[in-house]
């Protein structure tokens, strides 16, 4: 909004920022990624981010690009999500009492405390329900003849009275968000000139998608979650190895923070020489959310698995996922096999890993599973406490026994 305005304000002194995340989850995936970077490159050039985390949003449920009413959750739930997410913003920002240090708030703070008769005497006349029926994610819910509840409809009101409170409390003048928030930013861009008389700015970003058309952070085995209990560093780093060669260039220019000459040079490597590329692209976007110790055990790992062409046997498994069995689990009859990935989430379900037997893409040791009822007993740990699982030739995890 107003981008010759804003321009001028950036170039003049430090601007404070904000960007929403609601608890729907107890992690962010990589799709919030670039929002995240966003923050980051902000704060890098001078100015101060502040994150918001939505306790009080995640209440009503954001409608914007659903087709059906989100699943209301506890607050018991809606606190253990906060915790989840809040911790890996420290990994990318620099917190604390400085200018430019971020700041981490909850909407919660001032959303759960308003009384209802005097929120809508004072802000709700500001909003006509022939504009708010304008706004995409309104019209896509009623094309479509999804039910629209009055609790989500609510909802872009609660994100623009966020703007206006932060305005207040914390000179906030610009807020980001993703291009299908543009409706809410508005929302809140407008109501605080209204009410307040303020001159504020908001700012979206594309949805990314893949070359492909896919959209960014999903996977066919679900999402690509940004914590270590969600999704292990390996798993994380072979989501980047991973990357499509039309992607490479793109990738390294937002997810990581090489500067421009090197980024020209990888994306120009020729033929099967592109692999260096993706290597030093998930090397980098790895570094930045796990750090540097988990690179070495993931480079070793990633090695070993390579050069025994899927054969199972010797190699460093270190940092592969992995369950631990005790002997009595086994008991004489053993465990059967689907059981193993699902716990190793090389498959959400059994009946997704039958169908992976059943399309030869699963392997125990490298050989091939050719009966989805096969049993793992204790006679396939002899000489070695450890057996290999592998969906397809990337995804592996190691089974464990211990007395």
């Amino acid at each position: 909004t107003d981008p010759s305005a804003l321009d001028d304000a950036l170039s003049q002194k430090c601007v404070v920022a904000y960007l929403g995340f609601d608890a729907t989850a107890s992690s962010l995936h990589v799709g919030s990624l670039l929002q995240i970077m966003l923050l980051r490159h902000y704060q890098r050039c001078g100015h101060k981010p502040i994150v918001l985390v939505g306790g009080g949003t995640t209440k009503v449920g954001d409608p914007s690009g659903k087709d059906a009413s989100r699943q209301l959750l506890t607050q018991e739930k809606i606190d253990e999500n906060l915790a989840g997410i809040s911790s890996v913003f420290k990994k990318f920002l620099t917190f604390g009492e400085g200018e430019t240090d971020a700041v981490m708030v909850n909407n919660d703070d001032w959303l759960s405390s308003l009384q209802y008769l005097d929120f809508l005497r004072d802000y709700g006349r500001h909003f006509t329900i022939n504009r708010m029926l304008s706004f995409e994610s309104v019209k896509q819910r009623l094309a479509r003849e999804s039910p629209l509840s009055f609790l989500e409809f609510n909802y872009m009101i609660l994100q623009a009275y966020d703007f206006l409170e932060l305005s207040r409390r914390h000179e906030v003048e610009l807020q980001f968000g993703g291009s299908d928030q543009w409706g809410n930013i508005i929302n809140g861009v407008e109501l605080t000139r209204r009410v307040d008389g303020r001159s504020v700015f908001g700012v979206t970003a594309p949805l990314l998608t893949t070359a492909d058309g896919k959209k960014m952070g999903k996977t066919a085995s679900g999402a690509v979650w940004l914590n270590s209990d969600l999704l292990s560093p390996y798993d994380y780093w072979q989501f980047w190895r991973n990357t499509a060669d039309a992607d490479v260039g793109r990738f390294l220019r937002i997810f990581t923070e090489l500067d421009q000459p090197t980024i020209e040079q990888l994306e120009q490597l020729p033929g099967a020489s592109i692999n260096e590329a993706k290597v030093r692209l998930a090397d980098e976007a790895t570094r930045m959310l796990h750090g540097e110790s988990c690179l070495e055990e993931i480079r070793v790992t990633a090695a070993s698995l390579f050069s025994s062409a899927d054969k199972g046997g010797g190699g460093d498994t270190s940092a592969l996922p992995r369950v631990q069995l005790q002997e009595e689990e086994l008991g004489d009859e053993g465990i059967p096999v689907v059981d193993l990935f699902v716990r190793l989430e090389l498959g959400k379900s059994k009946s997704e890993v039958r169908r992976l037997v059943a399309g030869g893409g699963a392997r125990l040791n490298g050989v091939k599973i050719d009966d989805p009822a096969l049993v793992l007993g204790k006679d396939a740990f002899e000489g070695s406490a450890e057996v290999k699982l592998s969906s397809g030739k990337k995804k592996h995890g190691i089974v464990q026994l211990v007395s």
